[in-house]
């Protein structure tokens, strides 16, 4: 199967692929108690006043009330790099007034694909045509949704507009479930999500890039593999590869595939929100104790930073403005997905980067919008800076050793990360109305 040719001069690669500092400033402090298409809409810039709806026109707007109640709200545009781009972002679960706006912007950031033999190396959004390869989805590709028309700049000029765009409603199982001890009633609800899914294709593989938006606030950010393996590639006799096909003659070249995402967080309408670190040290027990204990210390990040996961760490996005009906700060956690990191990379070897915002940086590595001797990877912009408004980069990897399963055609396999709404709502967003009363510390009812 040749490879495909891609518009504007952009060379197809071969897929096994699949084809081809700084200082950080941290106040440590106990645990507070208590505490889309065409050019599309103009970029978002920072906000200082609500934004209860998106501000784009209908054409580029996406609107979805789920059947549990809570409404999303955002703007869709196409990137000439990133392809799909969703700005001023917004949830509204029941029982809340107004939108309450969460992020100006999240967008893809980059594929870096590594080669195990070291002799290809591809950074596939700036550098191999991402979205030009949009590609044209079918009805049963959307199931239950809309298909919308996508104008790719770039792209093919016989055919700029690809209904490549699906907005659509899925049902993720279990929302919750409680059993009342008192009555014997059983509460459960079964969740519902909003999908906003694109397919692009590069070389060989295809790129499902899906944003999946929960009734209870959670956004997950994942990036779906598919295609083939190229054939090209089934070259690797060295200790790189793994054997496809009958026998031990085709070997598939081994690779990375390091993807990368950029949040620009706006909770509550402002830009300057703040980034917290969170880790909790296990002691053994100790005296009368029945078992170890743990404490729980809070990082204020208040300079850039390039952190790394651990065990018992995690971090928070905190709105500056906004808090919710108890009186606490709104704010949305990062939440991990598996992940191998790369570390033949300087830009790699994190797992998270937080940095000032700079319009021109966009990209992760190969960044191009910057003017010339500016730095070109997310690393090299982790220069000590104070954060007023902070972006953050998740980095994301997955080591590909193919195998027989992986043909014809491949499997998808997904990498991504969430964010999960912490304090946003006084109470959970589905609670049901005869369980609304039992919030803090409450009693039975005589």
């Amino acid at each position: 199967m040749p490879a495909q040719h891609l518009p504007g001069g952009v060379r197809a690669r071969a897929a096994g692929r699949v084809r081809k500092g700084a200082a950080v400033a941290f106040s440590l402090a106990a645990l507070a108690a208590g505490a889309t298409t065409g050019a599309g809409p103009a970029a978002a810039r920072p906000q200082t006043a609500a934004a209860p709806a998106a501000g784009c026109s209908t054409a580029y707007r996406i609107e979805q009330k789920l059947s549990t109640g809570t409404t999303w709200r955002m703007c869709r545009r196409y990137d000439s790099k990133a392809g799909l781009v969703l700005e001023n972002i917004s949830y509204q679960p029941k029982g809340e007034t107004k939108p309450i706006k969460v992020l100006n912007s999240a967008r893809l950031a980059q594929i870096h694909v590594p080669y195990d033999d070291g002799k290809h190396e591809y950074d596939d959004l700036t550098g191999q045509g991402f979205a030009q390869g949009l590609m044209e989805l079918a009805p049963g590709e959307c199931p239950g949704g809309t298909i919308k028309p996508v104008r790719v700049p770039d792209g093919d000029p016989r055919h700029p507009d690809v209904k490549g765009l699906c907005t659509t409603t899925r049902s993720r199982g279990h929302a919750y479930r409680m059993s009342d001890f008192a009555t014997g009633r059983v509460h459960q609800a079964q969740g519902k999500d909003l999908l906003v899914y694109t397919v692009n294709q590069v070389g060989w593989y295809e790129y499902i890039t899906e944003w999946r938006f929960r009734d209870d606030g959670t956004i997950d950010m994942n990036v779906g593999a598919t295609g083939s393996l190229s054939w090209e590639d089934y070259n690797a006799q060295d200790g790189r590869g793994w054997p496809i096909g009958k026998g031990a003659k085709d070997y598939s070249t081994s690779h990375s595939h390091n993807v990368f995402w950029r949040l620009d967080f706006g909770l509550d309408g402002s830009s300057r929100t703040k980034v917290e670190q969170y880790d909790s040290t296990v002691s053994a027990p100790s005296g009368r104790q029945e078992g170890p204990s743990a404490r729980t210390t809070r990082t204020k990040v208040t300079r850039e930073l390039a952190a790394d996961y651990k065990t018992y760490r995690w971090w928070r996005v905190v709105s500056a403005t906004g808090r919710n009906k108890d009186g606490h700060a709104r704010s949305y956690e990062l939440v991990p997905g598996p992940t191998t990191r790369y570390p033949g990379r300087s830009f790699t070897r994190h797992d998270m980067y937080v940095t000032e915002y700079d319009p021109c940086e966009l990209f992760a590595s190969n960044n191009p919008g910057c003017a010339a001797g500016h730095p070109q990877s997310v690393d090299k912009w982790v220069g000590g800076q104070t954060l007023s408004h902070p972006v953050v980069w998740m980095n994301v990897g997955f080591h590909h050793i193919a195998r027989d399963e992986d043909q014809q055609p491949m499997p998808v396999h997904w990498q991504g990360f969430s964010i999960a709404p912490r304090d946003v709502t006084a109470m959970n967003p589905l609670t049901p109305e005869d369980l609304a009363w039992q919030n803090g510390h409450w009693r039975w009812r005589s």
